[in-house]
């Protein structure tokens, strides 16, 4: 009977998936000869058998690979080495040293994955020797990138290479019918990793944590990417400690629950929820709460609250031994990055935890837990970080040469490309920050190393003030200035493979747009080498600039007394009494007098200001201690009421169309004055905003403009302004998109501009 040999080569997510022992198996059930292995990012071998078999072979390794793998491409050749003998049968080769230099392609990283049923059901039977281990995990789950050194992906190049496995862990290891064949991070109690609390050690040190919980103390737990805070969630007291130790006055609080039924105790879980929940992202989840089921300092002027389920066997042990759900929150003091060492946690946390659950294997890279929202069955991510990153995602027009988007300030990420793929880095957070600065440079050079992604060019935001834009030109390396609501646009159209061209509605905080202005409240014709503005928010003045964005009653004031002049006045002074009679005055005259003399009064078009001046004037909001905050009360006082909507304006500036929101603000304001509630007024204002943004696209698209519309930037996390924004344009007949994978927000702002990068340089060198 013929015989052939043929060579492999898949490439992907294929490294730490379970991808080999697949390989073997497939290859052993259809009678094959030959061996794989890693080999640098990818995976490869050699089969040899009858055609019939080895085309089979060819096939399942495209259509039948294992749930964490993302095969991109599977070549085969005519073998050009020795062929393996007959009826040697199948191997799993050592694996190849490689992982030095630039690989042809980019090597992609498996990120971490959650904790399976079947790990999670071997930790609860007591006839398992892996009963209660905090660090079980198989090839189906565990830690990933958090703890690989280099690749190939071996458990010698891994935080794993300090425990040697013992003989029973050897045996599963080295048993093709085993889940844990060749798993790398494979352990158990006699070899793995062991937890501690202070001098105790394993279940002791798993019991004080939880007693520690139960008296409502705080715990430092080391989990996957870093260190969390861990307290009783339906603790009053505890809750309002944590918020004081860690200096995080109302910025909501993230809940783990032991499962799907713990998620639908505390919040309305509907069906695509369910599914993100228990998906192997294990990613928090922002549900509308059930009143009364956690104290309301949990998630503050909201009634979004993030729950998620446990990643690990030691979370599962945990709640199961507090028997509570537990607030679960980063591990860092306000604005640094969270802590992964060991002693700099103790230093970071010892004045904020009352304990701390460690263990002795090390995190190799910094991942904080991912954050998502569902609108329908529209799931948007909010922080791209462990279970997410750094999979790859593709590029419209691939990067002629290897490159990287450097980010914003805020939320910041970075992107790596190459080719046809990207590798958005984690979520470390705002780079003012010197630690959180020190951890993207930390981030970068291990991403690099790790996809053998060097970048000969660097995309970077016009804003000459971004420690990003600082860090790129300190780079030295040739620069491509990428606008920051272009930026916004692209990250949306390339997820969805679109070049261009497309409309975009890109609303956010503050952008520095081409003409030297703050942009933020932006209608967009583009493609992903260029764009033109065709629509705009009007513009007003930001009093003291940064200080507006930390104080919304200035930005109230500055949309009161130095809006754009566009043909009709503003709220006369009997309306806006609600607002300065309980300001301090003399800060009142100061700032008036401020934007009437036009003293660092920067202007703005940006949406997310306005929502931040609806809030002040309805009273809920004055100064914010993070980013979104005044929106986030905003959403929250307007709930599911429906409103009448405020008068809107639309005038044309310099050919483009301009949405005049002083007669809404008046309107507001009288509504105010006549009786109606916060609530209905803040309802009132998204269905306004969201109407007057669906006519700029009208408008727009009556002009020329394409009929697919893009929407991202941050103010699009509003889930209400996202749902009511795509409902009015598909009643238009238009083509709605919105970001999933790559978050709306500034964390997506990396991609879009390696997606723009990408498709200059294919342009130019085209």
């Amino acid at each position: 009977m013929t015989h052939i040999v043929r060579d492999f080569e898949v490439t992907g997510i294929v490294q730490g998936v379970g991808f080999r022992p697949f390989v073997y198996r497939v290859a052993s059930a259809l009678g094959l000869d030959g061996w794989v292995a890693n080999v640098d990012g990818h995976v490869a071998g050699t089969v040899a058998g009858v055609p019939g078999a080895v085309e089979e072979f060819a096939r399942l390794m495209r259509h039948g690979a294992p749930p964490l793998a993302r095969v991109r491409e599977v070549r085969v050749a005519a073998g050009g080495g020795a062929a393996p003998e007959r009826g040697s049968g199948f191997h799993v080769r050592v694996s190849d040293g490689g992982g030095r230099g630039a690989p042809a392609v980019p090597r992609e990283i498996p990120p971490d994955a959650a904790i399976c049923d079947a790990c999670l059901a071997e930790l609860f039977d007591p006839a398992g020797r892996r009963h209660r281990y905090p660090f079980i995990n198989c090839t189906d789950c565990g830690p990933r990138v958090t703890i690989i050194e280099s690749l190939p992906y071996d458990r010698r190049r891994t935080t794993m290479r300090r425990f040697p496995i013992c003989a029973a862990c050897a045996a599963e290891y080295g048993d093709p019918g085993d889940r844990r064949f060749h798993a790398e991070p494979i352990a158990c109690p006699d070899c793995g990793p062991t937890l501690s609390w202070e001098d105790l050690r394993a279940e002791e040190a798993l019991r004080a944590a939880a007693k520690t919980v139960e008296a409502g103390g705080i715990v430092a737990v080391k989990g996957l990417g870093g260190y969390q805070l861990v307290c009783d969630a339906e603790d009053p007291t505890a809750v309002a400690e944590l918020r004081r130790r860690k200096h995080r006055p109302v910025k909501p609080l993230a809940v783990m629950v032991r499962d799907l039924d713990g998620a639908r105790r505390l919040a309305r879980v509907g069906q695509s929820a369910a599914a993100v929940l228990a998906s192997p992202v294990r990613p928090v989840v922002l549900l509308t709460a059930v009143d009364g089921r956690l104290p309301a300092d949990i998630h503050p002027g909201t009634d979004q609250v993030g729950v998620f389920l446990p990643t690990t066997g030691l979370h599962h042990l945990l709640l199961r031994a507090a028997g509570i759900p537990l607030v679960v929150t980063s591990g860092n003091a306000a604005d640094d990055p969270i802590a992964v060492d060991d002693a700099q946690a103790r230093r970071a946390l010892g004045a904020v935890a009352d304990g701390i659950l460690g263990h002795d294997r090390p995190i190799r890279a910094r991942y904080d837990d991912s954050v998502v929202q569902v609108a329908g069955r529209t799931v948007t991510t909010v922080r791209r970080a462990r279970g997410l990153a750094p999979g790859a995602l593709r590029l419209p027009r691939p990067a002629p040469a290897p490159l990287m988007g450097a980010g914003a300030q805020l939320k910041h990420t970075f992107t790596l490309a190459a080719g046809e793929w990207a590798h958005i880095a984690a979520h470390i957070g705002d780079l003012a920050a010197p630690a959180t600065y020190d951890a993207f440079e930390t981030s970068y050079r291990d991403l690099s190393a790790l996809t053998g992604v060097t970048p000969g060019v660097v995309a970077h935001d016009l804003h000459p003030g971004y420690l990003s834009t600082q860090w790129a030109r300190a780079t030295g390396l040739p620069l491509l200035p990428v606008q920051h609501h272009h930026a916004h646009a692209a990250a949306c159209a390339a997820e969805h493979g679109l070049a261009g061209p497309f409309t975009a509605v890109t609303y956010d905080g503050l952008g520095l747009g081409d003409d030297g202005t703050l942009w933020g409240g932006e209608v967009l014709v583009a493609d992903l080498t260029s764009y033109r503005r065709v629509g705009r928010l009007a513009t007003a003045a930001l009093p003291g600039g940064d200080a507006a964005v930390r104080h919304p009653w200035r930005t109230a004031l500055g949309y009161l007394h130095g809006g754009e002049p566009l043909g009709v006045p503003g709220a006369p002074p009997q309306l806006t009494r609600s607002l300065t009679e309980r300001l301090d005055p003399d800060a009142v005259t100061t700032v008036r007098a401020m934007i009437e003399q036009g003293f660092n009064c920067p202007r703005t078009s940006s949406a997310g200001r306005l929502f931040d001046a609806v809030a002040s004037l309805l009273g809920l909001v004055d100064s914010v201690t993070y980013e979104g905050e005044a929106a986030v009360a905003l959403e929250g006082a307007a709930g599911r009421l429906r409103a009448v909507p405020f008068e809107r304006r639309f005038v044309r500036v310099d050919g483009l169309w301009v949405y005049d929101p002083t007669p809404t603000l008046t309107g507001l304001l009288a509504r105010r004055a006549g009786g109606d509630s916060v609530p209905v007024l803040a309802a009132a204002f998204h269905t306004t905003l969201a109407e007057a943004t669906a006519e700029l696209v009208g408008r727009a698209v009556e002009s020329g403009a394409p009929r697919t519309v893009c929407l991202a930037g941050g103010c699009f996390v509003n889930r209400r302004l996202l749902t009511d924004v795509r409902r009015l344009l598909r009643a238009q007949g238009l083509r709605v998109l919105v970001g999933s994978a790559v978050p709306v927000g500034d964390g997506g702002i990396s991609y879009g501009q390696a997606a723009v990068a990408a498709a200059r340089l294919a342009e130019t060198k085209g």
